[in-house]
């Protein structure tokens, strides 16, 4: 094994764990018959809409530039920041020059890189079962599950919330690095209560979940009564996450996000991406540098932009998700 491969996350691969966990958020009373959520929405019924979001912003210089470069002179349309992460207060002062951007929250409960680590923003004392032995988060999501309690989620939970106020930073909606926060059934209801509370926007997916059925065939509908107290809580819901680019060959992911976005289905899709511009020390902080730097060519590549325009997509951002949700009708609860 080289070195950059022994800094590849250990344990359970994190865009699997957050697919398997957004799977058991489908709905089957919400079906091919039924309106997508788009169309709750307020959309047509053929549109394809899609939020192309970047994820782990904050959590290197690598990781700024890409998401910026993205946004600007790409297609992408929204972000997530790790709030633990020490390169939180450069994109902070960014947001404030750029306060159009749709920022979310990528609430980070896990450290899984080599040498380069981070702690809770509640501190050691106030969620011990966060930490590892090195003071750090947990470096897996099974890490996780097995030490630290739900209340000492919703602790963090609300000390990365707090963190982002007190810098300024927006929170257009929160999302779960790694799917710890899907990992166990009251991990996600002390998310989504938080999320309730405070009016934010939570990462949910309960119409046709394609792409997540593909992913795990088995999962269940364990937490499928969400999805209406979710929606009625006046938050929106997508219809699908495509996660998958992580696994795509970085040579290939042009051509592969042009072919999905070929093929999606209408309703609203969110797309998660990585971009980053790699510094010279990026390498040494993770062995997925080229394929994040693929996702920036991906993203900011002329022939993705133009599919998209002659298809017809509708790119769209949590911003706009929330203030559609405000002019929508509430759905059945059973």
């Amino acid at each position: 094994m080289n070195s950059r491969d022994s800094l590849k996350p250990p344990g359970l691969f994190p865009l699997l764990t957050l697919l398997a966990a957004l799977a058991l958020l489908h709905a089957p009373a919400i079906g091919a018959a039924e309106r997508s959520f788009g169309e709750r929405l307020g959309w047509q019924p053929g549109q394809v809409v899609v939020v192309l979001h970047v994820d782990d912003v904050g959590m290197s210089r690598s990781s700024n530039l890409g998401a910026t470069e993205a946004v600007e002179k790409g297609v992408a349309t929204s972000w997530a920041v790790m709030m633990p992460c020490p390169w939180v207060p450069e994109i902070a002062h960014y947001l404030k020059d750029h306060p159009e951007i749709d920022s979310g929250l990528h609430l980070t409960l896990t450290s899984e890189w080599g040498p380069y680590r981070w702690g809770p923003v509640a501190g050691k004392a106030a969620v011990p079962g966060l930490t590892d032995p090195e003071g750090c988060l947990w470096r897996s999501v099974p890490g996780v599950v097995a030490k630290a309690s739900p209340k000492e989620i919703e602790t963090e939970i609300r000390a990365q919330i707090d963190r982002a106020e007190t810098l300024g930073v927006p929170i257009t909606h929160i999302d779960s690095h790694m799917g710890t926060l899907f990992a166990r059934p009251d991990y996600f209801e002390r998310f989504a209560r938080v999320g309730i509370e405070k009016h934010i926007p939570v990462l949910a997916v309960g119409g046709h979940a394609t792409y997540t059925q593909q992913e795990n065939p088995e999962a269940t509908g364990e937490l499928k009564k969400w999805i209406p107290k979710i929606w009625n809580a006046g938050l929106p819901v997508l219809d699908d996450l495509h996660t998958g680019s992580y696994n795509w060959k970085p040579a290939e992911k042009t051509e592969r996000l042009l072919s999905l976005l070929a093929e999606l289905k209408p309703g609203v899709t969110e797309i998660l991406f990585h971009a980053s511009r790699p510094t010279e020390d990026f390498p040494i902080i993770t062995g997925s540098s080229e394929s994040r730097r693929a996702d920036l060519k991906a993203l900011t590549d002329p022939r993705v932009r133009e599919l998209i325009r002659e298809r017809g997509i509708v790119l769209t951002t949590w911003k706009e998700l929330m203030s559609r949700r405000q002019k929508a009708d509430p759905m059945p609860e059973n």
